[in-house]
Formats: structure tokens, sequence, C-alpha cells
């Protein structure tokens, strides 16, 4: 019989965890919290000094039962949740519900889930932290109120179902405020001229018009660029007045925290927050390796810290030096960037448990997406702990007359961390940038452009850059990015088209209510000063409470004031050119629980919907219906006709209004490591990557 029970989160977990403990030791999980404030009321006794109420979350009584007689016959019980404020809760809780008496206690935690860290946690096991508790604690009772007593409003005055959270309304506000600046954007329009020199022997180079006259050149319109035009083409010849070389040193990037892995992810692998959330919980928890068991992959997922231990430093010194030579190794201690000062520096960076299992090595024992996260994950870590790569660059200053051109180049000169780790479109060599070129040379002009441009809108948010936006006003931490956007998405204030967040009517009919009534939630530096406040909780210099009694003091009245005052505000359906089947009236379109839909306007007379489908602005090669977006039942996108089923046409690749060129067949579009179109004509199988659709145009010197 066991002696000791371990408690950990999730089943996976502790599967993981019961392969590095003896027969002594029953490992179990708890599925999560145990205990939590009641969803159909506030759950917070305001007139008790914000008391909150727990209750034992629905289901889990059987779980507790269970967990209660599996304590009992223990020596001792070890809490093994997370690594931060929600785990510590947890473990409180389950303390609580369990009723261990205080000596029964024993917390542990493990940045990492590998047999190493599992057994050295095993043998210091610590008491529960109060602080820490106490910070969580603090968020949620700040959450709940401000749900609880903003929901209602919004159910009233716009529509049932609706929500405000104070992260979330930090997050809508930061989105609208991008939208304000877009609206508000007027662009302003100006020129450049570019040519290009040769030698007659064989060099050439491409530089920009920089100067007129020695002063800066700036070029508002097209007489003016038409008019410079016309002078460079008449000089005869042009010589080089200076050439620069010298080198540009391009640091190693920091290793991966919960917000840079998930804007990284969202930009080079397409995953939402969530999805990148959900597939690292995945790779820390453990995962079936062939030749090793359950494995535990990465550190723990949650974190802010770029901080990696000096164990795991000199392990990667000794890869990398073994796998690319002495040269590759980081000399000296490794400097990570400037961070912010709410870092939970107890925990590391998120890093590969073992830097010796090279992604290859796992190929087989992951799932594509697991693996290309691992890879991420494992290459962003390697690179940290790598030499800085060093890029030879070059300024050549070509000059006649009034007039002076620049070009600048660069090459790589040592790749360092870029062995393993670049940008997408980073080459590692790129020999045409650096010229030959010499003072004094004469340089003929074999030709010149001039080119239109518009002073560009800031772009609007993806979900990764969304993420970064959040952190960098210090709004939420890295356990709610995630969540806060799948959150707005789900209440249709925002909407996703090709990967950008636009604010949907509903959404700007929120952030509307919220800017005006509750300034305390909708002002950053207030919500960012509550998160430092929270810090401040969890390292014992405040008192949670007294957090709370502060923000509620303020926010109360203004509660009050929206009830009274707020008018209730109509949301007009949009209509369409659907016709109803059963009555014929034009049909709107409504969002339900799962997404958008098609409803007849004369309910309750009618009851008619019908399924909306996002149509692609591509006609059906069958029969010349749209094309539209549809799901399978398992989830998976298709493409099929608006004729279903008169028309039987789908793909599982998306359909172009493309011709092949070489058989006349309709191309379609592939994803991969490179967007390409491809023919599926088994015949044919031209292919075009999409970068090469267009070409640019410049004015040839006559």
């Amino acid at each position: 019989m066991a002696k000791y029970l371990v408690i950990v989160e999730s089943p996976a977990k502790a599967k993981t965890i019961k392969k590095f403990l003896g027969s002594n030791y029953m490992v179990t999980a708890s599925n999560g919290h145990v205990r939590d404030l009641p969803k159909s009321r506030l759950g917070v006794d305001v007139d008790n000094d914000f008391e909150p109420h727990y209750i034992t979350i629905r289901g889990k009584g059987e779980l507790l039962a269970q967990l209660k007689s599996e304590a009992k016959k223990a020596d001792k019980v070890y809490l093994a949740t997370d690594p931060d404020r929600e785990g510590e809760a947890i473990s409180w809780h389950l303390a609580y519900a369990l009723g261990l008496p205080e000596s029964q206690i024993h917390r542990v935690t493990f940045n990492e889930i590998t047999k190493t860290t599992v057994k050295a946690a095993i043998k210091k096991p610590r008491k529960i932290d109060r602080d820490l508790v106490d910070a969580q604690q603090a968020r949620r009772v700040l959450d709940r109120l401000v749900g609880y007593e903003i929901s209602p409003i919004l159910w009233k005055k716009v529509k049932r179902g609706l929500s405000a959270g104070r992260v979330q309304a930090a997050a809508l506000e930061l989105l609208c405020n991008r939208e304000d600046e877009i609206n508000d954007f007027v662009p302003k329009e100006f020129w450049t001229i570019e040519g290009a020199f040769t030698d007659g022997k064989g060099m050439a180079l491409e530089a920009k018009l920089t100067r007129f006259q020695g002063q800066k050149v700036e070029i508002e319109n097209q007489e003016q660029a038409s008019e410079h035009l016309d002078r460079i083409k008449g000089i005869a010849s042009f010589a080089v007045e200076s050439v620069k070389n010298g080198q540009r040193v391009r640091k190693a990037p920091d290793p991966f925290t919960t917000s840079t892995l998930q804007q990284d992810a969202s930009r080079r692998l397409n995953f939402s927050p969530a999805k990148t959330m959900r597939l690292a919980q995945q790779l820390y928890e453990g995962i079936e390796v062939k030749g090793r068991g359950l494995t535990g992959l990465i550190s723990y997922l949650r974190t802010d810290s770029t901080r990696i231990a000096e164990e795991m430093q000199q392990a990667a010194k000794e890869y990398i030096s073994s796998q690319y030579g002495d040269p590759y190794t980081r000399t000296g201690s490794v400097k990570t960037k400037k961070q912010t000062v709410r870092i939970q520096d107890a925990h590391e960076a998120i890093r590969p448990t073992d830097v010796t299992l090279d992604p290859k090595m796992l190929e087989e024992s992951l799932s594509r997406d697991q693996y290309r996260l691992y890879k991420l994950i494992y290459e962003r870590f390697l690179a940290s702990q790598m030499a800085d790569a060093v890029y030879e660059t070059q300024h050549v200053t070509i000059g006649a007359g009034d007039y002076t051109f620049d070009a600048s180049g660069s090459r790589l000169g040592f790749a360092g961390f870029m062995k393993v780790y670049k940008e997408e479109d980073e080459q590692e060599t790129d020999e045409e940038k650096i010229s030959p070129a010499k003072v004094g040379q004469t340089l003929s002009l074999d030709r010149i452009q001039k080119l239109q441009h518009f002073t560009q809108p800031p772009a609007r948010f993806t979900e990764g850059l969304l993420v970064k936006a959040l952190e960098e006003n210090g709004v939420g931490r890295p356990s709610t990015y995630a969540p806060t956007i799948q959150t707005l998405a789900a209440r249709n204030y925002v909407t996703k088209e090709k990967k950008v967040l636009y604010v949907t009517e509903l959404g700007n009919i929120v952030h509307g209510i919220i800017r005006q009534y509750f300034a305390s939630i909708n002002d950053l530096h207030f919500t960012a000063q509550m998160e430092s406040e929270l810090d401040d909780v969890e390292n014992g210099k405040e008192n949670w409470k007294e957090v709370i009694r502060q923000f509620y003091d303020s926010f109360e009245p203004q509660v009050e004031k929206a009830m009274e005052e707020l008018e209730k505000v109509k949301i007009e359906d949009e209509s369409t050119d659907v016709i109803c089947d059963k009555c014929g009236r034009h049909m709107v379109l409504k969002i339900g629980k799962y997404g958008k839909f098609y409803a007849c306007p004369g309910f309750p007379e009618c009851r008619n919907t019908k399924p909306y489908f996002e149509k692609i602005g591509v006609t059906c090669p069958k029969c010349g219906g749209q094309i539209l977006i549809k799901k399978t039942k398992k989830g998976r996108i298709y493409y099929g006709c608006e004729n279903y089923p008169d028309c039987d046409f789908m793909s599982w690749d998306r359909p172009s209004q493309r011709e092949c060129p070489k058989c006349g067949q309709r191309l379609y579009e592939k994803r991969g490591k490179q967007r390409k179109l491809v023919c599926l004509n088994p015949g044919c199988g031209y292919v075009l990557p999409i970068e090469d659709e267009k070409q640019p145009e410049a004015d040839a010197l006559q």
C-alpha cells in the first residue's frame, strides 16, 4: 500500500510523475480546481469585508470523496499543483476540502517534469504560501466584482449573454483605440527616386536619392519627382564619393516567455494563443516518447522570466560546442534584454527539459502541431545560448553635381545563433548586397525610376500583436492573454479575418458604455497599476482585502450611475439578400452560441433559420456558384459550392480564380513553409509561389 499521496491537476501530469516515483507513492489528479465562487450569484460578501464564499465545483464531490479517503490512508500528502498563483490557490483549496491538518500538508513545485526535478522537489517540501494564495484570491474577487456587476447592466441595456471583465475591457480599449487611430489617419503622399548604376565591367549597384544640394531630399508630389528625374537623366556620369565598410552585430534572442511564445507561434505557425497554450501544456505534462516513455519535454509554460538555470546553460554550451563548434558557443554570461518589473523570476524561461532531445528525434512521437511548437521552443532556446551573428556592412555614396545617392548593403559574415534560428525571410548569405565599388570610380546610370508612396496607418492587431500590446501595457498576466482573446471572440466583440482582429458593432457599443461609465477599468494605466498591487500582495507588501476595498470604493458609484442613466441600446440585425423559403422575407444575420446564422425577421410567426457560410469570392469550377468555407462534423475546414446538393464540388484546398497556364485547369492554394498556387491535374504539376504573382514596375531610362 502506498504511504504517500501526490496530488496534481491533470491525469497526464500524474501519469508522467508516477513514472519517476516508487511504489510507495500514489499519484492522482484533482482535474483542476475543486472549489470556486458560485456561478449563480456574486459569491463575495461586500458588507463583510469582501469575504469570498467558495463552494465545491459541481461534479467534483465524488472525486473529493476519493481523494479524502486516500489522504486518510497516507502518511504524507504532497500537493504538487503548478508553480504559480493559481496552482498555489488550487493546493490551498485542496487542503481545505480534504480537511488536511497543517502537519500533513507538503507543498512541492517543479519548473519541469523530469526525474531529477520531481525527486528533488519531493525531498524539499514547504508550506503553502499564503501570499501567493491571497494574490490569486484578490484577482478572482476583483474579476468577479467587475464581471458580475457590469454584466447585468449590459444584459438589461444591450442584450443578454454579454460580459465585461477587467482585463477584457482593457484589451477592448486597445483594439478600439487602434481602430480610432486608423479611422482618423490621413495619408500623406511622398515620392522616392531609385537608380541602378553600372561600371561597364559587370558591377551593378542600386541606390536611392537622399540629398539635393547637400540637404535631405523630400519629394512631396509627382511634379517635383519628375523635375528631379529629368535633371538626373541629363547627368553624363556619376562617381563613387565614399565607401564605408564595417560590421554589425545582431544579438542572440532571449528564450521564450509566455507572451513571446504566443507572439512567435501566431506569426510563424499561425497558431492562436489558446492553441499555443494547449499544445505547450501537453509538452510540459508529458508525451509518450519512443524509447523513453512518458517524458516532459518543456519547462513550465506560464512565465515572464527569461532566466535560464546555470546547469542548463552549461548543458547547452556543451551541446552547441559538439554540434556546431566552439565559435558558436556564447562567451561570458548570458545577459537578457531589459524586462518589465513584474517578473516571476522563480520561474525560468520556456525551454526544453533536455537539450540533447533534438526535434528530429521526436518527430515520430509528436503530432504535427506538437512537433512544430516544440521545434520553435527548442530552436529559440538553443539560439539564446549561442554566439551573436555578425554582418559585414557597407555604405556607398554616389554623387554627381547637386545630387547624392546612397546604397547600403550587408551580408552575413558569421551566422552565430542564426545557424539554428532566423526569420523566415532572412537569407544566410546575400553576396549581391556587398559591392566591390571603390572611391573615385566612375559609374553610368543604367535605369532610374520615380516611385509614389503614401504614409500608412498603424496596422490592426493580430492575436500575437495584441498579446504583445497587453504585455507592454502591463495588462494581465501570462495566464490571462489567451482566455481574454477567446472571450472577446466568443462574445462577438471582435471578429478575425485573415489573422487580423476587427472590432464589431457590438464591441464598439460595449466599449462605449465601459469608456463612458467605468473609467477605472477602462484606463490602461489603472489596470497596469492594479497588476502591480497584486504583485505587492504576492510579495507580502499589501493586504489583499485592502486592495479590493480601494478599488470598490470608486467602482460601486460607477455601477449605480450606469444603471440609472444608461438608456437601452437597440442593435439592428444585419439584413441580407437571402430569401426565407417559408415566408419570402429577407433573412437577417444573427449571432448565436456557435457563431453566425440566418434567421427570419418574422419570428415568432416564422421560425425558419439557415446556416451561414462565409464566401471566399471565388466561383465554382463546376457550376459558377459561389465557393463557401464549410466545416466537417469534426471541425476540419473544406470548400464547397453554395448550390449543394445540386452541385457536389468540394475541395480540402482553397480554390483560386486563376487558371493553370499549362493545362487550363483551376489552381488551388497550398499552405506550407511557403504559400503557393498549384495545379491538381496529375499530368501537369504546375506550381506558382504566391509571392511571385506581383512584379515591380519601373520607368526605364530612355
